[in-house]
């Protein structure tokens, strides 16, 4: 294999990754959007939230 085919190959695989990564960000983009306009524009909840605490009377 030359060192030409081998840039070559590097130069494809360099341009799969754009190209996929800028896929993904529009993708996400979209459903973001859509998520919004069903959820409207509030706060989300906590993911995990604390549990009250318990106050002892003694």
């Amino acid at each position: 294999m030359s060192l030409g085919a081998i840039g070559a190959f590097l130069v494809v695989l360099l341009v799969v990754f754009v190209v996929g990564n800028l896929w993904f960000h529009f993708v996400e983009g979209v459903l973001e959007r859509i998520k919004g306009v069903f959820r409207g524009r509030r706060e989300p909840p906590a993911w995990h939230p604390l549990p009250p605490e318990q106050e002892d009377d003694k």
